[in-house]
């Protein structure tokens, strides 16, 4: 299958060279580059978001855009402007994440999961410049790109360019994560739900498309991934240490963690089929969900002498958009029995479903994005690389709400300061012929002061 997409309708304004001059010279790309950097290196983990949203929402009234924060919790607000909607145009909505991956920061659970080196890397917290590439977790994943669509409104705006149609910028915590799992309860450990969901149910705006700006090599998909996470519990048998007479089969062990084991291989078996298996094509992108381990547990460390009657396998699977937690569980659920690994049972701990945009309805919008790709790169867009398409993107929170949505943005590792002003550039002309330009005698007719021009006389 081409990577470019064909039949495409004309975009619903026309938009020139010149205007793409106009913004390209309205994008000040020293200044954006520090903004990036300032934005970047602001600590912003899953749960730890309020800082770096803060300063989207000072950055924004500064400019101009009479920000407001609209959260579940005031520390992990989401932040929302507006510009535009001076007309009857379409509106569109940029979505970008304020969490970055990372280790929890508490020293305790990363234990778990990372080597004292691993948690010693600059680029989890931390955004420079080297060999003039960007280095840092936070501006490829997602403050860059949230960046790029910052400066995109400002350039519209300084060019004088106002949208018939309305503009949103969300800059939103917890698409990463986390996920409420067992003693992990309550709001704090709610992701989505607070983020781009509360954004669409509660924030008082209404898109007829939505872009979920993150890295894509410049490509573009209106697919996405979902997930499970699944929870294998081992049952066995827990007895007093002293009187124990263990077997010399692990599999024959009364206690659970020695079966481990002999459950991993199926369940690597059952991973493998289920990946072949579940491989989706569309003419939007190419979905290739993955498994894999993501924890185990058994026992309690210090409370011993017993061994444990219980330990638990959780396996992360990704979900393709045409696929639903039902079928997937049974699937798993019967193979592993098959494979007699012992007394067990499996329940999803997690379940987020993929999604689609209707190749019809977002049209329009990828219209916009290939007109605007071709005026800033000189080619059209492509279809964006599989791995994009094979994960979650909040595009996901749109496309399930009949939004039509798409994922794109610069390139994904190590991109330049030209990066950043291309992919704003390309964001500012998308908007433009997606929006259109409102009329100005309108507006400046409707602009009058509280009273007017001197009516006292």
């Amino acid at each position: 299958m081409s990577n470019i997409f064909k039949n495409l309708p004309e975009a619903n304004y026309a938009v020139s060279e010149e205007d793409a001059a106009a913004l390209a010279a309205a994008i000040d790309k020293e200044e954006m580059t520090k903004v990036a950097l300032e934005l970047g290196n602001i600590p912003s983990p899953a749960r730890g978001e309020a800082q770096a949203a803060e300063y989207v929402y000072q950055w924004l009234a500064k400019e101009g855009f009479r920000p407001r924060k609209v959260g579940a919790t005031p520390e992990r607000p989401n932040v929302i402007a507006t510009y535009g909607g001076k007309g009857d145009g379409k509106s569109l909505l940029y979505t970008a994440h304020l969490d970055t991956e990372s280790p929890t920061w508490n020293p305790d659970e990363d234990a778990y999961k990372f080597r004292p080196e691993t948690l010693e890397v600059r680029e989890w917290n931390e955004c420079w410049l080297e060999d003039g590439a960007f280095h840092g977790y936070p501006i490829a994943n997602d403050r860059g790109p949230m960046t790029c669509f910052l400066f995109a409104a400002k350039a519209l705006k300084k060019c004088g360019f106002d949208l018939s149609g309305r503009l949103y910028l969300t800059a939103s915590p917890g698409e990463i994560g986390p996920e409420p799992i067992e003693e992990a309860r309550g709001v704090d450990f709610m992701g989505k739900e607070i983020g781009t969901h509360y954004v669409f149910n509660h924030g008082g705006v209404s898109p007829d498309y939505a872009i979920a700006a993150e890295g894509c090599d410049y490509g573009l998909t209106w697919i996405g991934c979902g997930y499970i996470v699944f929870r294998i519990r081992l049952y066995g048998e827990a007895i007093f240490t002293p009187l124990l007479n263990s077997p010399r089969l692990a599999s024959q062990h009364p206690n659970p963690i020695y079966r481990m084991g002999s459950a991993i291989q199926p369940i690597l078996d059952w991973s493998l089929k289920y990946e072949a298996e579940s491989r989706y094509e569309s003419e939007g992108g190419s979905a290739f969900p993955k498994v894999q381990l993501s924890a185990v547990r058994g026992g309690v460390p210090h409370v011993f002498g017993a061994g444990t009657e219980v330990c638990a396998i959780y396996l992360e699977v990704g979900l393709a958009p045409n696929q639903e937690i039902g079928p997937v569980h049974r699937d798993l659920e019967k193979y592993l029995r098959a494979a007699n690994i012992g007394e067990f049972d499996i329940e999803p701990v997690v379940v987020r479903h993929g999604f689609e945009a209707d190749a019809a309805r977002v049209s329009p919008l990828v219209s916009a994005v290939d007109v605007a790709t071709r005026l800033t790169l000189g080619k059209p867009v492509e279809r964006a690389a599989p791995v994009y398409s094979s994960m979650w993107r909040d595009h996901n929170v749109f496309n399930m709400n009949r939004v039509p949505a798409i994922t794109t943005g610069f390139k994904r590792w190590r991109p330049t300061p030209d990066d950043l002003a291309k992919s704003a550039l390309i964001y500012a002309l998308t908007a433009l012929a997606l929006c259109g330009k409102a009329d100005s005698e309108e507006e400046a007719a409707r602009k009058k002061p509280v009273y007017g021009d001197n009516p006292f006389g």
